[in-house]
């Protein structure tokens, strides 16, 4: 019943989700480093640093993620030669384009679950601390963000699930990550319900697992009030 796996060699089944893998991987160091930062912006305060975060959280955040992947593509890469240091290897250039289009879509989700959490901590601490001496990075970095970070390990979680599913978005510009290789199949094969089976299990396998881990530390590391 599964024979026509076998025929897949480039990429195979295994690679392609491998892919995936990667791609949900540097997506998301990439995505909490920049929407972390972000959170630092949103609460600055610098009226500038604020209002930059404000405007790019609430402007990619409506954007779709199509647009923004396919942007990178035909914007950065075909108008701007953009080759992410890979000039020559067209696979790993689209890959680093993926991942960027990616980072900057995920991390305004990232950021919004970020200061929610640092809205979660008192005020007094943060007064406290700027009563030591301690600059407004000292104090977020010390003080707040720790915090912040163990109460919102469950939203983070939901938010790298959905951006391990997003990832099929690669899939537009030729990223040959396990959407791509499904949608070559059913153009191929006729077992359809059979190959949206196959992925929809194995993407089952990718987030399940994390979402349980993810919620059981949230409970773990959760900051008693």
């Amino acid at each position: 019943m599964f024979d026509f796996l076998s025929k897949y060699d480039d990429p195979s089944l295994l690679g392609a989700f491998w892919v995936t893998v990667q791609l949900t991987v540097f997506s998301a160091v990439g995505s909490l480093v920049w929407g972390t930062l972000l959170a630092a912006m949103r609460v600055s305060p610098v009226p500038l640093m604020r209002g930059f975060g404000t405007a790019y959280v609430n402007v990619v955040r409506n954007i779709p993620l199509t647009v923004i992947i396919v942007f990178t593509s035909l914007g950065l890469a075909d108008i701007f030669s953009m080759t992410m240091g890979a000039r020559d290897d067209f696979d790993l250039m689209y890959f680093r384009l993926a991942v960027l289009g990616l980072v900057a879509y995920t991390a305004a989700f990232v950021c919004e679950a970020i200061r929610s959490g640092i809205n979660t901590v008192p005020v007094g601490q943060a007064e406290a601390a700027r009563a030591l001496g301690l600059s407004f990075s000292q104090v977020l970095g010390l003080v707040v963000l720790p915090q912040a970070f163990r109460s919102v390990i469950g939203p983070l979680a939901n938010v790298l699930i959905a951006l391990t599913k997003n990832t099929t978005v690669a899939a537009t510009i030729g990223v040959a990550e396990a959407a791509f290789l499904m949608k070559g199949m059913i153009e191929n094969e006729a077992q359809t319900l059979l190959i949206g089976a196959v992925f929809a299990f194995g993407f089952v396998v990718l987030t399940l697992p994390t979402g349980l881990i993810l919620n059981w530390l949230s409970k773990r590391l959760a900051v008693k009030r």
